[in-house]
């Protein structure tokens, strides 16, 4: 369990040190966010047609677009693997006596950091646009956690793409193909009971709506989940380590 950690932390520390060599990515993924928060949760705030309860349409959103940010950051953290391997790099981290699922693992902790990093630019901007956020220890805490596993989901499913499809150009072309259904199939942007039967059910299924319930609930005053924290939290666990058990058989095949 200790060389497990040590190996994965390893991996993390080299993930985030080239992020920190290199931070124009983070800046770049920073502005999606501004501009739903500041000019779409503006726009849609006028709009008395979408039930929120008590809140704001703005506050309302708030966690959808963090959940949003994270989701397409994490997304196509695989293209990043296949570049290493085009470089040769994979075939040396195979090499080594470090398990596989520890370097998967050591990616997806490299990603939560910087989903941590994503949370605090739409901070930020929420606040800047006087959204009502919660600043009880807890509440943050939970916040944080979420921003955390949720990012090691999203970076991870996007590995196994990336070991499934081998090649820069069909990863782009299926990341996008992914991204805006899982968006527009969860409560980030309108509460589930909108949505028709079919898309109900596809919503029940899809991590992002777990990730932006659980952010709701710990990040705006007022908010309310549909589910229970430990439930939201149990399911994103549950498809992170089914996830992570994937990703950890097909990271050798990459290589090939």
């Amino acid at each position: 369990m200790l060389d497990f950690l040590y190996q994965s932390s390893a991996i993390a520390s080299a993930e985030i040190h080239k992020l920190m060599r290199d931070p124009t990515e983070l800046f770049s993924r920073a502005v999606q966010p501004v501009l739903w928060l500041a000019v779409f949760g503006q726009v849609f705030s006028q709009v008395r047609g979408i039930p929120t309860g008590n809140l704001r349409y703005l506050d309302y959103m708030a966690p959808g677009i963090l959940a949003q940010s994270i989701l397409f950051s994490a997304i196509f953290y695989g293209i990043a693997i296949i570049w290493e391997r085009d470089l040769g790099i994979v075939h040396k981290l195979l090499v080594t006596p470090a398990h596989r699922s520890a370097l998967v693992f050591g990616k997806a902790l490299a990603a939560g950091l910087r989903g941590l990093v994503q949370a605090a630019v739409v901070y930020v901007v929420a606040i800047a646009l006087r959204v009502a956020v919660r600043w009880e220890l807890m509440p943050i805490l939970t916040m944080a956690a979420a921003v955390f596993v949720g990012s090691c989901i999203f970076s991870t499913f996007s590995l196994v793409i990336a070991c499934i499809v081998k090649t820069r150009e069909r990863f782009m072309g299926i990341g996008q193909v992914l991204t805006m259904p899982l968006f527009f199939a969860s409560n980030a942007i309108y509460p589930l009971d909108l949505m028709p039967p079919w898309l109900k059910a596809v919503a029940v299924f899809n991590p992002l709506t777990y990730l932006v319930d659980a952010l709701r609930g710990a990040m705006i005053a007022g908010g309310r989940s549909a589910y229970t924290p430990a439930l939201s939290f149990g399911v994103m666990l549950l498809v992170f380590i089914v996830l992570l058990g994937l990703a950890s058989k097909l990271y050798p095949g990459l290589a090939r």
